[in-house]
């Protein structure tokens, strides 16, 4: 029988430098445009974030290979919070749902939340009402 580690695997992304300081979302290609939106609120408030930087093994095949991972989004260190956001296709939501019942399951310690369309979109509101 094969061991399974949990292993976080750091994401080679030259986006993210943790010496740095503040992020800026101008300087990133993201992969959709709210996720683009959803730094520069972050930028506005001065919220230190990382896209993209770790991958979370989540099933494993018979002989340890990984057959599903799970990415979020965003991390901001000053929160120790992983966000994910599912705004492009609401389909996506019953697949995002799973993956992060069973992040929560194999990583109890990763605080991470969930941005449905609605939330998104009411962080919107109150943004480019300031």
């Amino acid at each position: 029988m094969i061991e399974r580690t949990l292993k976080i695997q750091k994401n080679i992304n030259k986006n993210n430098r943790s010496n740095s300081g503040f992020t800026n979302a101008e300087k990133i290609k993201f992969a959709h445009k709210s996720e683009k939106e959803f730094a520069k609120i972050l930028d506005f408030y001065r919220i230190n974030w990382e896209y993209e930087p770790r991958t979370f093994p989540l099933k494993w095949d018979k002989d340890g290979n990984v057959t599903l991972s799970f990415t979020p989004d965003f991390y901001m260190p000053g929160l120790n919070l992983y966000i994910e956001l599912t705004t492009l296709n609401q389909n996506l939501v019953t697949k995002k749902n799973y993956k992060i019942r069973k992040l929560r399951e194999l990583y109890p310690d990763v605080n991470i939340k969930l941005f449905y369309k609605k939330d998104y979109n009411n962080l919107l509101f109150k943004y480019t009402n300031k």
